[in-house]
């Protein structure tokens, strides 16, 4: 028996990202109009109005919004079906991160590719190069790459040797004003890839990113992060941190961490025990637990705000997989698929405003089979 596979999508779908043929928000899951129900799906992911398929040979599918060229199709017309990304020297995909409006594409055999808006450097390209709607190579990465994330407008890489490097200037600005009069450090101020310093002792093997801040997790276990701290993402009384901090390991129970995603103001950690522990903003029940109580927050001496430290949610104990978007996210537990977080255009399944959930979405999925999926 020949087996369909089909990917669901629902939300935000201005641009056509839905990949249904057209352009109506949906509160409810719908099956996407790929064009390629004969191919296994290997990974989702989506960027501020685009999304990106990939297939279990390596193919890219994308879709959405296109007037920076981030679909990697040769030209800035927006798309509302998925379509196949040629890529050349026909290579194959490993991974895609996006951004606002560009996309970060590592190959199969370690090399890492970029398209759309470069306004920021976030492409890692010559910044003569202001977009692209072209994958190009990000020649300056000459080591193979085994991870790669992109925030808003920045993005990081790591390398096989656990080496992270950083570019893109969209956190250069925030950066000036938290560390003046001292110079903001190279790595977040520049438009081709930088080694990121205060790394060296450990070996990383993911990355993560945010809008305005970067997460690393080592082959230890550990998780290191740095960049903005407006909402106690760095779990830090610092409003910003220029260097890689570690997380205290002791608010994860003494646990290793085994997987890490990042919202634009959130941060999601699975420990090896299965245990998932969130922090950072929560003003849209991203956090997927009630909000601050003493125990959980510190007070940040700067800004005077309360920040939720990390707190696990017992309810994704053992999820297989998690997903973050800009402020919700997604998760697969046993064969359900839980929402919860930011709502306004039904991407939790509900078509209102979910800014004071706590308890997870509906689970509209159950009793399928649920091979992937994705937040943004």
């Amino acid at each position: 028996m020949i087996r369909k596979f089909c990917g669901f999508s629902q939300g935000a779908n201005s641009f056509g990202q839905l990949g249904q043929g057209h352009a109506e928000d949906q509160a409810e899951p719908q099956c996407m109009d790929d064009g390629q129900h004969s191919r296994k799906l290997r990974a989702i992911t989506g960027g501020g109005g685009h999304s990106v398929l990939i297939t279990e040979s390596g193919e890219l599918l994308v879709c959405g919004q296109n007037h920076k060229g981030q679909l990697g199709l040769g030209h800035i017309l927006d798309i509302m079906t998925f379509q196949l990304c040629p890529l050349p020297g026909n290579m194959t995909v490993q991974q895609v991160s996006c951004g606002w409006d560009f996309t970060i594409i590592l190959t199969d055999d370690g090399r890492v590719l970029a398209c759309g808006s470069n306004a920021f450097g976030q492409l890692g390209v010559s910044p003569q190069i202001k977009h692209t709607a072209e994958p190009l190579l990000i020649k300056s990465l000459s080591e193979s790459v085994i991870s790669v994330a992109a925030g808003l407008r920045h993005a990081l890489a790591v390398t096989g040797s656990g080496v992270v490097y950083q570019w893109g200037t969209g956190l250069s600005a925030q950066a000036k004003r938290a560390l003046n009069p001292q110079p903001v450090p190279a790595h977040l101020n520049s438009q081709e890839p930088c080694l990121v310093l205060g790394l060296e002792q450990v070996t990383s093997q993911r990355v993560a990113a945010g809008s305005g801040h970067s997460v690393c997790l080592t082959e230890t276990g550990d998780v290191f992060l740095w960049g903005s701290n407006k909402h106690g993402q760095l779990c830090s009384k610092h409003s910003f941190l220029p260097f890689p901090s570690a997380l205290d390991r002791s608010l994860l129970n003494g646990e290793r961490v085994s997987a890490v995603c990042s919202g634009w103001t959130h941060v999601i950690a699975q420990t090896e025990s299965g245990k998932v522990y969130t922090w950072g903003r929560a003003n849209y029940g991203q956090l997927g637990r009630k909000g601050p109580t003493d125990d959980v927050t510190i007070r940040d001496a700067l800004s005077g705000s309360e920040t939720n430290l990390p707190a696990e949610v017992k309810t994704l104990h053992g999820a297989t997989q998690i997903a973050c978007g800009s402020e919700h996210n997604l998760a697969i537990v046993g064969n359900q698929v839980l929402s919860w977080g930011w709502n306004e255009h039904g991407m939790c399944l509900e078509m209102h405003c979910c800014e004071d959930l706590i308890a997870f979405g509906d689970t509209i999925l159950s009793g399928n089979e649920v091979r992937m999926l994705t937040g943004c």
